[in-house]
């Protein structure tokens, strides 16, 4: 004769085995899987249980016993997936409820990953036309690093073709300033932009051309390497000890003062134009300037910059400046060189205005 099973009898076996699983019940109590799944995940959501792993492979355990036994919890999640009709948030709680150890990641760390990792899981899944993509998330010596790799277009190539443009560098370039996309109706084109801020690593590859963004030494590199990766590779790192929160970033590219909450302001990497030799023209000033007159706030960072020439600076701050005075241009890391001719550019500015 079969004893009718309760939660209550559940938690008893818990807390004498330690680890559980569905079908420990199913024969003993002689029940079906679904009754006893549905009581299992009651007892989830009261906080009572903690699932690792999902589908039939999944265990039951308790925080207790985790902290007694933190082998039992796995650091890695990899899987291969098929990219028809993928969403990217179940994804996202199947990598949580599979890589337990992120019920222990604080919530500012927690916040950003889930932002970063549904942003860029949804450009594959919407922008690569990748048959299949490839997930692959790690905790590891105090980092939280993920991984997806798609088989598609390629992120560079894709911006390079919608855009008309000449290189993948142009293609970097723009993707940089944020606001770039190649499907407006259905992305802002600030998922990238923001994620390549919010860790302390973010890394683009495709094609053989490589973009990384380390906010840690806060500098970037883009660079060839070998091989051909077909599609679009994004690796991502954090450190778990971070102490900065999302609301930080997004309040960092937001004219608050001017009155606003959108992101209206962008910074530009001037020496990014400079890759391959090319003189700092009034034709690379009108790369720099291509697009943005979506922003309000401009911030143009000279750093490792030795000089510009005169037709850079005027083009920027007198001739773009008379075209747009709405937008405002600010300037950091500017050496001597740099800062006199684009001194010298303002003070034509306000003499032609006098005139």
């Amino acid at each position: 004769m079969f004893t009718m099973l309760t939660k209550e009898e559940i938690l008893k076996e818990v807390r004498s085995k330690g680890v559980i699983r569905s079908s420990d019940f199913v024969a003993r109590f002689g029940v079906s899987r679904q009754y006893v799944t549905r009581l299992l995940s009651t007892l989830v959501d009261e906080k009572k249980l903690v699932k690792i792993g999902s589908t039939r492979s999944a265990v039951y355990t308790t925080d207790d016993y985790i902290q007694k036994n933190p082998d039992i919890t796995p650091t890695v999640y990899s899987k291969t997936l098929k990219n028809e009709g993928l969403e990217e948030h179940r994804v996202l709680v199947e990598v949580e409820q599979n890589l337990l150890n992120t019920k222990d990641i604080p919530e500012n760390i927690k916040s950003i990953f889930q932002y970063a990792f549904l942003e860029m899981l949804n450009n594959a899944i919407d922008h690569s036309t990748s048959k299949k993509i490839k997930v692959f998330v790690r905790i590891n010596d105090g980092n939280l690093v993920f991984t997806i790799d798609d088989f598609g277009v390629g992120v560079f190539r894709s911006i390079m073709n919608k855009r008309k443009l000449d290189s993948e560098i142009e293609a970097i370039q723009d993707l940089l300033k944020g606001k770039t996309t190649t499907a407006p109706k259905l992305h802002s084109g600030e998922g990238i932009f923001f994620t390549s801020k919010a860790g302390d690593e973010f890394i683009l590859e495709s094609f053989g051309h490589e973009l990384v963004v380390n906010n840690t030494i806060k500098d970037l590199f883009v660079k060839e390497v070998r091989g051909q990766k077909q599609g679009t590779k994004v690796t991502f790192r954090i450190n778990l000890k971070d102490k900065h929160h999302l609301n930080d970033i997004f309040k960092k590219y937001t004219d608050i003062d001017g009155g606003g909450y959108g992101f209206d302001k962008t910074e530009i990497q001037v020496r990014l134009y400079m890759i391959g030799g090319v003189h700092i023209s009034r034709s690379q000033a009108r790369r720099v300037l291509s697009g943005l007159e979506k922003f309000e706030v401009i911030t143009m960072d000279y750093d490792k910059v030795p000089t510009v020439g005169q037709a850079f600076a005027d083009e920027i701050y007198r001739v773009y400046k008379n075209k747009r005075p709405d937008i405002t241009i600010q300037n950091i890391n500017m050496n001597e060189a740099v800062r006199f001719m684009v001194e010298r550019a303002k003070t034509e500015a306000e003499k032609e205005k006098q005139r």
